[in-house]
This record gives C-alpha cells, sequence and structure tokens, in this order.
C-alpha cells in the first residue's frame, strides 16, 4: 500500500483525491437540494419531515452519511493541502498578477471560497443535523418547525444566502474542474460540461438560498 499512500501525496494525486471527493460531494448535493425543495410544496412540511425521518431512520441512509462526512473531510484536507502547495511554490506574490487574463476570479479564489463554506457548514449543521441528531428536539417539534424558527433571524438569513452564494461560485469552478482533472475533457464534449456544471451551480445553489428567503418572509407555511 506504499505506493497508494506516495501517490495520493504526489501533486496529481491530490487534484484527483480532490476530483473524486468533489463529484462525489456533488452528486449527494442533488438528493440534499430534492429533499430541502419539497418545502416549496407548501404543505406545511409534510413531504419534508416525512423524507428527514427516511433519511435519519434508514440504516443504509445513516450508514451513506457517515461515508458522506468521510468524503466531506477528505475534501477539506485535500484542499487544504493543495492550497499549502500552491503558497510553497510561490512564497512571494508577483508584483503585478493579472489573473484575469487566464482565469476567472472564483476559480482563483477556491481557498476563500472553501474556508467561507466551511464556516457556513459548521453553523448549518449546529442549525440542522446536531439538532435532529444529537439532541431530543424532534421529541417536541419536527425539523419543518426547526427551519421556521431558524430563518426568523434575518442575520441568520443574510449568513445563509451568502453561504449559497459561495457555494455557487465554488461548483462553478468545481464541477468543470473535477472532470478536467479527471481527464474527461474533449473540445466537443467541455463545452458541454462547462454548461451542465454552470446550470447546475446556479440551480442548486438558488434553491437553497430561496429557501431562508422564503420562510424569513413567509412566503411558505
Amino acid at each position: 500500500m506504499a505506493w497508494l499512500a506516495k501517490s495520493l501525496h504526489s501533486s496529481l494525486g491530490k487534484k484527483l483525491l480532490m476530483a473524486i471527493t468533489g463529484l462525489f460531494l456533488i452528486s449527494f448535493l442533488v438528493i440534499h437540494c430534492g429533499l430541502n425543495a419539497t418545502i416549496f410544496l407548501n404543505d406545511g412540511g409534510v413531504a419534508f419531515n416525512e423524507g428527514a425521518e427516511f433519511m435519519g431512520t434508514n440504516p443504509i441512509i445513516r450508514t451513506m452519511e457517515i461515508v458522506l462526512f468521510g468524503g466531506l473531510l477528505l475534501h477539506i484536507y485535500d484542499g487544504l493541502r493543495l492550497w499549502l502547495d500552491n503558497k510553497k511554490k510561490r512564497p512571494v506574490a508577483y508584483a503585478v498578477v493579472d489573473g484575469a487574463a487566464n482565469s476567472k476570479w472564483y476559480s482563483r479564489s477556491m481557498g476563500l471560497l472553501g474556508t467561507l463554506l466551511l464556516l457556513f457548514l459548521i453553523i448549518h449543521l449546529k442549525h440542522f443535523w446536531y439538532f435532529s441528531r444529537l439532541t431530543d428536539g424532534l421529541a417536541s417539534h419536527t425539523l419543518y418547525a426547526e427551519m421556521q424558527a431558524v430563518f426568523t433571524n434575518p442575520i441568520v438569513v443574510i449568513v445563509y444566502v451568502l453561504g449559497c452564494i459561495s457555494l455557487g461560485y465554488h461548483l462553478l469552478h468545481g464541477f468543470q474542474s473535477a472532470f478536467q482533472t479527471l481527464g474527461w475533457n474533449h473540445p466537443k464534449y467541455t463545452p458541454t460540461i462547462k454548461s451542465i456544471g454552470a446550470i447546475y451551480a446556479i440551480v442548486i445553489s438558488a434553491v437553497f438560498a430561496a429557501m431562508p428567503i422564503a420562510f424569513y418572509f413567509h412566503l411558505i407555511h
């Protein structure tokens, strides 16, 4: 297994690990977004609570939850390694930097966007995962009712919306970058991948951002 450890510590290995864990998390976001979007059925949270209860009690889902956390931690760790590697390669900043000539600003700001996402994720997990998994809060009211309560605070709503904007830019770069790292790029298919990635990033981040806004302005009940 020494060859595997050596490969994962190489520059290419780190990028491959980032791509694989990134695509894994991207697939999870589709499921998470789909479940959360049921709040827009405006049925008082019936469909959402049923889905949340299934996700919280099904043994297969609970096992995958552990795998998900492992993938998330690995993605964060690998992202930090890549960021440190880039800092070591360029310990002194260039006197003049024209990054816009070669890449989008969000591609050059993945470290910052990743940090903002991490802070947002900690807040999100505290509000909902910790509440539903590690407390007896569900004994007194549902997860939907908890969402209603959390999103009465305008500061929390603003933080969530900013977090979703960061997520959108992170996905905008990460989706395309993952396919490129894995070698799945071709002049014929790359434009399609970019378009799908852009649509995915916008839809996912927009749906997540719409939830706290809808609760705060009482657009759903």
